[in-house]
């Protein structure tokens, strides 16, 4: 059914040793992934991703090629419709798919990282079996819903609440900039169930569409990723069974937090993947923008701005593979996922900004996928924790291993 599970035998890789420093250094599994997402996206993402973007068209057609390659449900076991590999792969994949287009990543990511991951972890058979194998083919896709309109980063603060009333949870609330939400079968909701707790009295809940009293927003007009659908979810008196908590009651903050920590990883590969793109179409314009009568790559300062844009990507790549790894091999990693995801995304709005200042008045225009590029970029600094979380994350981390 999946081309990569058929096509590929995947071993574990203990990689981190090894002195992982570049593509051909990888096992050949990851090579002949990386390969195939790249074929994928230059063929099917990138002749389109102009037109998803002007039209703010979710590519629902695209999303279903890529179930059929495996992507979807890429790190999810075979037992549950997924394709079985790594975090490590995961991390190559979503590259290679946001190199081609950045909407298409983060679908591709919020599935896998933020939805299917935490009913993996965390759910009862019977929820896998509904909620997971159904939404690994790309026919059906999931979301994560934790921010609300006065919390951003402070996820605490949960004012949408759920209450226990006979055998159903009775949830109440609105919840903000859901990535998938008008596109979703599925959500992932995090509400407080017992207020005196604060963060221990949130809970998570699998909350199906078309349940009664579960509505959607208008969809958001974005600046960037516009292929991806953005919208608010309310719950207005929606009763579940009981049997929908994820985990147990009192535990949804720790799923928040556990599950962000992997969808980082997801987000610092879309954000390389844009940066990549930047770079490959900052070269390519370069080698043939004549000036002076040369191409303007022999320009000392062209060569500056690729030196720089190239030293930033392949240093955020080796920060994503190493947390990637350590995720595999179920070591902690939540201060490299930080630094992955912190590198990247900077990275990415570094890149696609030097490109448009190569570019010059072509980079400006919708002519060039530059603007597109920069526009992408700026909201992987935003989704998933901001950069300023990011760098709270990382000072706590190495203050605690210092101490």
């Amino acid at each position: 059914m999946f081309a990569l599970r058929n096509s590929i035998n995947l071993k574990s890789a203990k990689l981190l040793s090894r002195g992982i420093t570049s593509l051909s250094h990888l096992p050949e599994t990851h090579q002949m992934l990386q390969k195939t997402c790249r074929d994928f996206a230059d063929n099917e993402l990138v002749p389109i991703a102009k037109k998803i973007d002007k039209e703010h068209l979710f590519p629902a057609n695209e999303i279903r090629k890529m179930g059929e390659l495996g992507l979807m449900g890429l790190t999810m076991p075979e037992k549950y419709g997924g394709t079985g590999l790594d975090y490590l792969a995961y991390a190559i994949a979503m590259e290679e798919i946001s190199r081609g287009c950045a909407s298409c990543g983060v679908v591709m990511s919020v599935n896998n990282s933020l939805y299917l991951g935490p009913i993996y972890y965390n759910g009862t058979e019977e929820q896998k079996a509904e909620f997971i194998a159904p939404y690994t083919d790309g026919n059906h896709i999931g979301c994560f819903a934790l921010s609300e309109p006065g919390n951003g980063s402070d996820a605490a603060a949960a004012q949408t609440t759920a209450k226990l009333v006979g055998d159903q949870w009775i949830i109440n609330g609105t919840k903000n900039w859901i990535t998938n939400g008008p596109d979703a079968s599925a959500a992932i909701v995090f509400a407080t169930t017992d207020k005196q707790l604060k963060h221990k009295g949130i809970s998570a809940f699998i909350v199906p569409r078309g349940t009664p009293g579960f509505s959607y927003g208008a969809k958001e007009d974005k600046l960037g990723i516009r292929g991806s659908s953005t919208c608010s979810l309310i719950f207005e008196d929606c009763a579940i069974p009981k049997e929908n908590i994820l985990g147990e009651a009192g535990q949804g903050f720790k799923i928040a937090m556990k599950t962000l920590d992997d969808g980082r990883i997801g987000i610092a590969g879309q954000a390389l993947g844009i940066a990549q793109a930047s770079l490959e179409c900052a070269v390519d314009y370069a080698n043939k923008r004549m000036a002076f009568g040369n191409p303007i790559s022999k320009m000392q300062t062209i060569q500056n701005k690729i030196a720089d844009m190239a030293l930033r990507v392949e240093s955020a790549r080796l920060l994503i593979w190493r947390a990637a790894v350590l995720k595999d091999e179920k070591k902690p990693f939540t201060k490299e996922a930080a630094m992955a995801k912190l590198a990247a995304s900077e990275t990415a709005t570094f890149c696609s900004h030097q490109a448009i200042q190569i570019l010059g008045g072509m980079g400006y225009v919708s002519d060039m996928p530059a603007e597109r590029y920069y526009r992408d970029a700026r909201i992987t600094e935003i989704y998933e924790g901001t950069s300023e979380i990011q760098r709270l994350v990382i000072a706590g981390q190495i203050i605690k291993q210092m101490s």
